[in-house]
């Protein structure tokens, strides 16, 4: 198996754990399997650059001498978004970065792939924050806001910081297979790899947290029992509030309406069970609150473009027998 060398670019206040994470997982499985991958750093000029949380890296190199890697990873960061960041970075990118048979970002590092005239044309994604200004910005690229990775043909790009450690481990797992993944997540102690297509937010975190004691308490119930009654009275009544009362004060306070926190509390806990679990599908239907293990079916094709079976045998983390 030839070897693929891996090249990551860096400048002034990248964010350091865009480089590590994947870094990380590239090195393991070059521990895994040796000869597998040659991890090379370069900056534009090869001087030390100064991360945003203030740790110095020294690069091995400069882009200047860098050979045209296999894999090339752009991570992000606040120099990405610099308004005087040097434009040799953007120039570079634009000569170099089609000679890659691999181009991969973390987090904003998809902003400086774009400025390069990279992502015309794909469908990408990056850090949540970002999107908005990445799709207003570069009207040609097709930004998804929701997955925490992406990939569209030799061009892979993920949401921020620790999914870069999920599209780093999705890499390894396309060059080498599942069980050479499997052991680098062991041993940095992540799952396998979260799906591509799996939301940057949980529904607890993508919901904001409810300004009133009443409401937070609601959000609680709801996580913990998602085959409870989550109808909008019953929750009301939890609240001590009319039902209209509690939907118009839920989705104010929250940024959803009741019924769509429901529904991904519920889709997140089944995804839970499918990956972790050896229980049954019609099991985990009624657990997750569907009732059915079809309209379990219906809310994974919906949501996530795969039927629970299909979901299971591509994500689970334990054997199903």
């Amino acid at each position: 198996m030839a070897q693929r060398t891996v090249l990551v670019l860096l400048f002034d206040d990248v964010q350091s754990l865009d480089v590590t994470g994947p870094v990380e997982v590239f090195a393991g499985a070059e521990l895994h399997a040796p000869g597998t991958y040659r991890i090379r750093t370069a900056t534009l000029d090869g001087a030390s650059v100064r991360t945003s949380s203030g740790l110095t890296l020294v690069p091995d190199t400069s882009l200047a001498e860098a050979s045209d890697p296999h894999t090339l990873l752009v991570p992000g960061g606040q120099g990405t978004r610099r308004p005087r960041r040097d434009p040799g970075l953007t120039d570079w990118l634009r000569d170099h970065g089609p000679r890659a048979q691999r181009l991969v970002s973390v987090c904003t590092g998809a902003i400086l792939l774009a400025e390069a005239g990279l992502l015309d044309g794909r469908r990408v994604t990056t850090h949540w924050a970002y999107c908005d200004k990445l799709a207003r910005d570069h009207p040609a690229v097709e930004v998804d806001p929701d997955p925490i990775y992406v990939r569209d043909g030799h061009v892979a790009t993920s949401a921020g910081v620790t999914s870069g450690i999920d599209l780093a481990l999705a890499l390894v797992e396309e060059d080498l297979g599942r069980e050479a993944a499997l052991s680098i997540a062991r041993h940095l102690v992540v799952f396998l790899r979260r799906p591509g297509n799996q939301a940057q937010f949980s529904a607890q975190l993508a919901a904001q947290t409810a300004q009133r004691e009443s409401l937070r308490e609601v959000q609680q119930w709801i996580t913990e029992h998602p085959a409870g009654d989550l109808t909008v009275e019953s929750l009301a009544a939890r609240a001590s509030l009319s039902p209209r009362h509690f939907a118009r004060a839920f989705r104010a306070e929250t940024g959803m309406t009741p019924g769509r926190y429901v529904d991904r509390v519920r889709l997140e806990h089944a995804r839970r069970l499918l990956e972790d679990t050896a229980d049954g599908v019609e099991e985990i239907s009624r657990a997750s609150g569907y009732g059915t293990s079809e309209a379990m079916r219906r809310a994974f094709v919906r949501t996530l473009g795969a039927a629970p079976a299909e979901y299971r045998r591509r994500f689970r983390s334990v054997p199903t027998h």
